[in-house]
């Protein structure tokens, strides 16, 4: 069975999408729609621009979802998904893949998204770190010393988990685990603790559009962050996106279940090739690619 993931926050590059903005008039005529409905040309800054400017919250959530809907809606009958799963960002991608939401009404959602945690950053300073090659139950543990100051985010790989919180309760945990025997905790170069207590205003301004927005049911199960278990009710699915932000990302527990459901090939649709790394450290008895590479 053929499973589709699609990537988060950082995989962006110069020159995304432009060959399919090239190649494709369906994929220019969605390109142009986005133009519109942002209210700039993000396609200018996706195909020239420096990485400075794809790093800029507006830019950088929009143009990897476009990035990854539109691969699918160019692939034809590539793009036969059993199932779905996104990374935190990638998850709006997936729902708009598998139909439960409208490319109009997922664009704006992930402007909208990026804005909210922008500002959530300002409100409440956060950071977040990498932690490679301890047990995740450990890490839960030391993180559970700081009275949600800092939690467990990402459950990224066996082995490679991310931690999330308050500046000083990232750097108490960091100190904490490597006591502990922890040797490599990575400070990672973000703006804001996501995926933390630290995103509840973003949470509380997101909630509302999130509400508002019009659901239908996926013409597959999507495989959400929050449980890491398959969801086809528009109400459900509402409200796990709704507690995504202050959530961690389960994405261990994610493939592992999507794998004991009967996944035996993943396909990443996006920019990079990270999910692919992650999804072989997870079960490496798949099999994995891109999207890029079938419809090439």
């Amino acid at each position: 069975m053929k499973a589709f993931v699609f990537p988060g926050q950082g995989a962006q590059f110069s020159g995304m999408g432009k060959d399919l903005y090239d190649r494709y008039p369906a994929a220019r005529d969605m390109f142009e729609q986005a133009n519109e409905l942002l209210g700039f040309r993000i396609t200018d800054i996706m195909f020239t621009g420096t990485d400075e400017e794809l790093r800029q919250t507006r830019v950088t959530q929009p143009a990897i979802f476009l990035h990854s809907v539109i691969l699918t809606a160019v692939a034809g009958d590539v793009f036969v998904p059993a199932m779905v799963a996104g990374h935190s960002l990638g998850e709006f991608s997936a729902l708009v893949a598998a139909g439960a939401l409208s490319l109009e009404e997922g664009l704006t959602l992930v402007a909208d998204r990026a804005m909210a945690m922008q500002h959530a950053c300002v409100i409440n300073p956060s950071t977040m770190a990498a932690v490679i090659g301890m047990d995740d139950a450990v890490v839960e543990e030391v993180c559970a010393l700081y009275g949600g100051a800092v939690v467990a985010a990402n459950y990224n790989s066996p082995g490679q988990i991310v931690i999330s919180g308050t500046n000083e309760g990232v750097a108490q945990a960091t100190e904490e685990l490597k006591r502990r025997g922890g040797r490599r905790i990575i400070p990672l170069s973000v703006s804001g603790g996501f995926h933390s207590p630290a995103m509840e205003p973003a949470r509380q301004e997101l909630e509302e559009a999130i509400s508002n927005a019009r659901f239908r049911k996926p013409v597959c199960p999507v495989y959400q962050n929050v449980t890491g278990m398959p969801v086809t009710e528009p109400d459900e699915i509402r409200a796990n996106l709704i507690a995504q932000l202050t959530s961690p990302v389960r994405w261990t527990q994610t493939i592992q279940k999507m794998v004991a459901d009967g996944a035996t090939e993943f396909i990443e649709s996006g920019p990079g090739a990270v999910l692919q790394g992650l999804v072989r450290k997870i079960n490496p008895d798949v099999s994995v690619s891109s999207i890029e590479l079938l419809i090439a």
